[in-house]
């Protein structure tokens, strides 16, 4: 029997907003996330993997916390679900580095399954990555807007100022995660020093090639 398949009028409102700001410590990505988040729902939460350090902020927005100090992708997965069973407008991830680069996040996982493959890491990806994946789907499709944080790995590189003078800069690269991972956002923008923030990828048009400084709830209403 042929499967029936219907279509429907295509509509923005059925689409959740999926945004990754990337970008070393100290770039303001918990507060940019905790702003933006603020023109786009009045019901936030936070997933917090930094040791509550979002609540630093708890005086200037209104959000409720949850704080992991284990971070498997399925533990993730199972916060994802509970933002979604408590009806929250946004959920903001702070930080979804540690599920790759954390304590039982996807790089520790991949060494202890090495182990049991007589160290041989190709065989424990094999049983990593299913999860590691599963987390990407249950991100994807969160009933909620998601904003999520990843760390940035950071260099020195030396410059001259206007005057001439040596100066040394740090800046960010690639985001701590899995590569191309930040392209399963519909927004993402890397942070820097002075709390710019900056599009590197939009689905968006009236974004494409956006440099904000200090972004703020205006951001999550466009």
């Amino acid at each position: 029997m042929m499967a029936v398949f219907q279509f429907q009028k295509a509509d923005k409102l059925q689409r959740k907003a999926r945004i990754a700001l990337i970008g070393p410590s100290g770039s303001g990505k918990t507060y940019t996330g905790l702003a933006i988040a603020s023109g786009m729902g009045d019901n936030i939460a936070v997933i917090d993997t930094e040791n509550f350090s979002s609540t630093l902020y708890a005086d200037k927005f209104n959000f409720s916390v949850l704080g992991l100090d284990t971070f498997g992708p399925e533990t993730y997965i199972e916060a994802i679900h509970a933002a979604e069973r408590a009806g929250f407008d946004v959920l903001i991830i702070d930080s979804l580095s540690h599920a790759w680069m954390g304590k039982d996040g996807a790089l520790e996982q991949v060494d202890k399954a090495a182990r049991r493959y007589g160290n041989n890491s190709y065989a424990a990806w094999r049983d990593v990555t299913p999860k590691h994946n599963a987390l990407v789907d249950a991100m994807i499709r969160c009933k909620c807007h998601l904003i999520v944080t990843m760390r940035a790995k950071t260099e020195y590189v030396i410059n001259k100022d206007e005057k001439g003078k040596t100066v040394v800069n740090k800046v960010g690269l690639a985001p701590v995660q899995r590569d191309g991972l930040e392209y399963e956002f519909d927004f993402v923008a890397d942070m820097d020093w002075d709390n710019n923030l900056i599009e590197s990828k939009t689905r968006w048009p009236s974004l494409k090639g956006a440099v904000i400084n200090k972004p703020g709830p205006e951001l999550g209403k466009q």
